[in-house]
């Protein structure tokens, strides 16, 4: 598997054959190149930083759920070290053309296509795509590249460089609903010039194990494992990820009206029972039911429809329903779908996105659950007025603008759909991972611990963090964890088989905990201090009267953390 720098400046590819990347994949790669070549100091947006796609260990080999693949740069957004990670079959393509990893360079001022084949690099105008919804997008790069093509592009966001702005890949129907979300990685290929880069690998046959039999072994318990285990074996293909809207609403943990409270009055119309019994309902072009990767056995995905049955977008996920749902006081599927899809068009975080506009609402710039004035707002974004900058700024940059007090963010970046009052092991994942506030980077809503007091938050968030990092590096979706229950034995061999290069539980483990410390490091030398591991002010003092309790983890062992990552 090569490495390809390709210079947007220059429009010049080059292979990497130094070696100095051998045995890393995923996460562990995007943080390793950009701790290693992008300065801490760097403007965001600048050429000095690098946006690297990097594929992990197991992409393309058949094992379920392991065809993620990893986005990095520095964060616009955070003004730190940013990994988003995403599923579909670009990763699969990727993989496929031989391709570990792409280093982007540079930067330009109109946009391009990268056209990457069996035969080499190509640069196209982009100008035919440019100012696209991604559906419209995706379906001219089609006419011009064929039915059989996977891509990665950035939307309307990227291309005005939000802060908002993600970027898509495909699902294995080929729409672009796999999101890097988090962190503004769209707006840093925006610097760069790339509106889309199309992956052709016709004629190239899949990858095979180096040790066929030792791998089929394996991947036999693997998959075994997955379905012996409840969770992804029926809660995720049944419910998916809304099937935690229940849990969260008891917990008290449901943002609600920009995570003042942590229960929603209107919880059950929104929930993932609710949701799969709406899809069923309708029938037509929608599934309750749905895997975005080839071969996936969780099937966590889903596809929604209208009351007519036809297709509106795909997935109606926990964290949409969330930040676009409970926390914006908005009850019902219907709208909530809709406000997905218009964001998912204009290539969007939506939980940026919808943190951004509950901020707004607490400042009665919009109206808690008035739906038709947030698809309003967010039309704005395609426009680019003052009220669409300011909602493709972020969270904290909304909130700063208009003297906002509760604004939910850390290191700039906003929360996911969890009140950390409410799970306090996540607060303290918030709080200290690199990626500012992440539930992926370290996801403690299933944990056995008293999710309402301080004792052992600490001990719980860190042990998450170092199992997604993991799992990240790995290019596998961490809801596999749940049945792998720390046997890394296990997917060590299977990397082993596939790659044919030895690799270990240990050397698994010393990869997570050395792709944190370079992350903790890369931040501290942009200028993070202990004083960025808090959540806000207000978190600390205010009750949340769904869960009766503050945020109350010691501080001196929140930033132990970071401390301990430092130090090593």
């Amino acid at each position: 598997m090569k490495i390809l720098r390709i210079n947007m400046k220059n429009l010049t590819v080059s292979e990497d054959k130094t070696m100095a990347y051998k045995g890393l994949g995923g996460r562990g790669l995007t943080s390793k190149i950009v701790h290693d070549e992008v300065p801490p100091s760097c403007h965001p947006l600048g050429s000095f930083n690098k946006l690297i796609f990097a594929n992990g260990y197991l992409t393309g080999s058949g094992a379920s759920s392991s065809d993620r693949y990893s986005i990095g740069a520095k964060s616009p957004l955070t003004g730190g070290i940013k990994e988003s990670n995403a599923g579909g079959e670009s990763g699969l393509f990727m993989g496929k053309l031989g391709i570990r990893a792409l280093v982007f360079e540079d930067v330009r001022d109109d946009f391009k296509i990268v056209y990457i084949s069996k035969d080499g690099v190509t640069f196209d105008d982009a100008t035919p795509i440019l100012g696209k919804e991604l559906s419209e997008a995706v379906d001219i790069l089609r006419n011009t590249y064929g039915k059989h093509i996977a891509v990665f592009l950035i939307g309307i966001t990227g291309e005005k460089k939000m802060n908002i702005a993600a970027i898509a890949g495909q699902d294995k129907e080929k729409e672009p609903t796999r999101f890097n979300g988090r962190g503004g990685l769209g707006a840093v290929a925006g610097s760069k010039g790339i509106k889309a880069i199309v992956l052709d690998a016709e004629g190239v046959e899949r990858n095979k194990p180096k040790d066929k039999e030792q791998f089929k072994t394996a991947l036999k318990t693997y998959h075994k494992w997955l379905m012996e285990t409840p969770g992804t074996a029926k809660i995720f293909p049944e419910l998916g990820t809304a099937g935690l809207v229940k849990t969260t609403n008891a917990l008290g943990a449901l943002p609600t009206r920009n995570f003042s409270t942590g229960s929603f009055e209107l919880a059950d119309n929104i929930s993932g029972e609710k949701l799969r019994e709406t899809i069923l309902e309708r029938g037509g072009e929608g599934t309750p039911t749905h895997a975005c990767m080839p071969g996936c056995i969780i099937r966590c995905s889903n596809v929604y429809a209208n009351k007519a049955g036809k297709r509106v977008t795909s997935p109606v996920e926990y964290e949409n329903i969330g930040l676009l749902g409970s926390n914006l006081g908005i009850g019902d599927l219907d709208d909530i779908a809709e406000i997905n899809r218009l964001i998912n068009e204009y290539g969007a975080d939506t939980i940026e996105t919808g943190a951004t506009l509950g901020v707004l609402m607490s400042q009665n710039i919009l109206s808690f659950g008035d739906a038709e004035s947030v698809l309003n707002a967010v039309k704005e974004i395609k426009e680019g007025s003052p009220l669409g900058r300011i909602i493709g700024g972020g969270a904290e940059l909304a909130g700063k603008l208009y003297g906002a007090y509760r604004v939910p963010t850390v290191k700039g970046q906003s929360f996911p759909a969890y009140d950390p009052r409410g799970v306090k092991s996540l607060g303290v994942t918030f709080a200290t991972s690199p990626m500012g506030a992440d539930h992926t980077a370290g996801q403690t809503i299933r944990a056995q611990v008293d999710h309402h007091s301080p004792e052992g938050q600490v001990k719980t968030s860190k042990l998450a963090q170092q199992v997604n990092t993991l799992f990240d590096a790995l290019g596998m979706c961490y809801f596999s964890a749940g049945a792998v229950q720390g046997r890394f034995e296990l997917l060590a061999d299977l990397i082993t088989a596939y790659t044919g290069e030895k690799m270990t539980d240990t050397k698994l483990k010393n990869i997570a905990s050395e792709t944190l410390r370079i992350e903790h490091d890369f931040n501290r030398k942009a200028g993070f201090t202990k004083a960025h591991d808090r959540l806000p002010e207000y978190l600390y003092y205010e009750m949340n009267e769904a869960s009766k309790t503050v945020f109350d983890v010691p501080q001196e062992e929140v930033e132990s953390i970071g401390v301990e990552s430092n130090d090593r």
